[in-house]
């Protein structure tokens, strides 16, 4: 039996990538009950955390360089062609800049372009452990003492990165608890002062959104709209907990939703809305956030089945996008971090056995729902 013709497909865009965290796999599933040497604790996102404080507590450029070529070498291999690098592991330990206060941005940058893909560098800023809360031990090397600071940082980094192909430079705010609502007006401004895609990670843990009602008598959906974060170029990560008045929101904002299904399951965040946002028109990218899988049809397939799980249909968003939910969200995801023009190629094998019965006709049904990074056959074509 003669082998078929490959097939050419867009690469897909990963719109939240934390690179250094490749390297939690395994280690961050050590929960107490197994470390005699630790008291029992709720394992939880929170529990999660110090595992993560740990891991990044031990990186310097050259390891977050190395970590950075692994994790994207993986991730150019299994068909994504560009990665928005959401970083917040700027200082020292200590909290002391770098002498290039970049140094561990540009390790991630030279790393993406080493393994051939485009990366939108997302420097987040952080400056408190929670509302009223210093900074916790192992954050102190996420902190900036002020808007400022950062803001500066960030712009030279774009600096830097001006004549360098395959390399831009947005702006993220961590989280609406890591920086106070005047921070976040302020990057939104720079950010449209700029032109720049702005990213935040919001309504992903209901401590959270506890702890912004407490805080600012709101959601963090809504304190985003209040501070002028949201918006056409904004990208709200994860957004799980939300209610109709937020999804409302988003919709009218033109913001993007970022949906990291594996590591969502992976850390027990909760179930994405998703029919909710397909029948308000909310767009919806995918990222591999903690790297607990490195594969964008695994990531697609759960985006799917969940929603359709949601409903108890299967007229849910493959159906949406007329067939083609791989185009559709690989455009979200461009989208996400700015990217223009035509996305990257990737060659598929299909001779794969995941592709192997499935008529060409029925391609792309079959790259949202039977399809694993394996039916790739060349990575990234390389655009340097």
């Amino acid at each position: 039996m003669s082998a078929r013709p490959a097939a050419m497909v867009p690469a897909m865009a990963n719109a939240h990538s934390h690179a250094f965290q490749l390297d939690l796999r395994g280690r961050g599933e050590r929960a107490s009950r197994f470390r005699p040497a630790h008291p029992p604790t709720a394992e939880d996102f929170w529990s999660w955390r110090t595992a993560m404080y740990e891991l990044a507590g031990g990186h310097d450029p050259e390891s977050m360089h190395a970590v950075g070529r692994r994790a994207y070498r993986a991730m150019a291999a299994a068909g994504y062609g560009a990665v928005g690098e959401f970083h917040y592991v700027h200082h020292r330990p200590d909290g002391t800049p770098y002498p290039d206060p970049n140094a561990m941005a540009i390790a991630l940058a030279q790393a993406a372009r080493a393994e051939g893909l485009q990366i939108v560098l997302l420097p987040a800023a952080y400056h408190r452990g929670g509302p009223g809360r210093p900074p916790e031990p192992g954050q102190v090397r996420f902190c900036d003492p002020d808007v400022e600071t950062f803001l500066a940082r960030v712009d030279a980094l774009r600096a830097w990165a001006a004549d360098r192909p395959g390399v831009q430079v947005g702006v993220a705010a961590h989280s609406v608890r890591a920086v106070p609502a005047e921070w976040l007006a302020a990057i939104a401004r720079h950010a449209d002062a700029h032109g720049l895609v702005r990213h935040v990670h919001a309504a992903e843990q209901r401590r959270e959104l506890a702890e912004t009602e407490a805080e600012h008598g709101c959601s963090p959906i809504e304190l985003l709209h209040r501070t002028g974060f949201l918006g056409p170029r904004t990208s709200v990560v994860h957004a799980i907990h939300v209610d109709d008045h937020d999804i409302a929101r988003l919709a009218a904002s033109r913001s993007i939703v970022v949906t990291c299904p594996t590591t969502e399951g992976n850390l027990g965040d909760g179930h994405l809305p998703a029919l909710r946002y397909r029948d308000a028109g909310v767009r919806l990218a995918i990222g591999t956030d903690e790297q607990i899988r490195i594969d964008p049809f695994e990531e697609l397939r759960e985006l799917e089945t969940q929603a359709r799980r949601e409903g108890q249909t299967r007229d849910a968003l493959l159906a949406a996008a007329g067939g083609d939910l791989w185009g559709r969200v690989g455009a979200a995801g461009r989208a996400s971090l700015g990217l223009s023009g035509e996305a990257a190629a990737i060659e598929l094998d299909l001779d794969h056995p995941d592709l192997a019965v499935v008529a060409e006709c029925d391609l792309r049904l079959a790259l949202a729902t039977c399809a694993s990074a394996g039916v790739v056959r060349v990575g990234v074509h390389r655009r340097r």
